[in-house]
């Protein structure tokens, strides 16, 4: 069973959607799929064939985000060393070519938001990121060509 890294920022807030997924949304898809039954002929019952989808995501999310709280590894910050970049460290890079200077924190998936600066472990900037060092050049293949960085901080 391999562990899956996250934040304890990620932690809680995979933590806190199980629990509004379980004790808000599961109940009240439960009533509307009852409302929806109550209309009558099942087989043309359009809501009440849309109450069941959402009925089957729901339970499939609350089953994914279980596993993931079940193996999670918390990892705090504050505990990393920071000779080399590792998971929940961030990171300024710049862009070589465009001279751009990027703050970054590496994270979980499921934490993962461009616009707060946070990438996927598993993206092709945190993966080539990992184990670097500031002064070290990174290449990364994106979708539209190959991109340059240096490591300037890991802060």
């Amino acid at each position: 069973m391999d562990r899956i890294p996250i934040t304890k920022q990620g932690y809680e807030a995979l933590n806190a959607e199980l629990k509004k997924l379980k004790s808000i949304d599961r109940p009240e898809n439960i009533k509307a799929i009852a409302t929806a039954r109550a209309h009558g002929d099942l087989s043309e019952n359009a809501e009440f064939h849309a109450a069941k989808e959402k009925q089957s995501f729901l339970q499939g999310r609350i089953g994914e985000i279980g596993y993931k709280l079940a193996n999670a590894e918390v990892i705090d910050p504050t505990t990393i060393n920071k000779d080399s970049i590792r998971f929940s460290c961030k990171v300024l890079v710049e862009n070589i070519d465009t001279e751009e200077e990027v703050e970054y924190q590496i994270v979980g998936e499921d934490e993962a938001n461009i616009k707060e600066g946070k990438i996927s472990v598993t993206s092709p900037l945190g993966r080539a990121l990992l184990g670097k060092k500031p002064g070290d050049e990174v290449v990364v293949q994106a979708p539209g060509g190959k991109r340059l960085y240096e490591v300037i901080d890991i802060l």
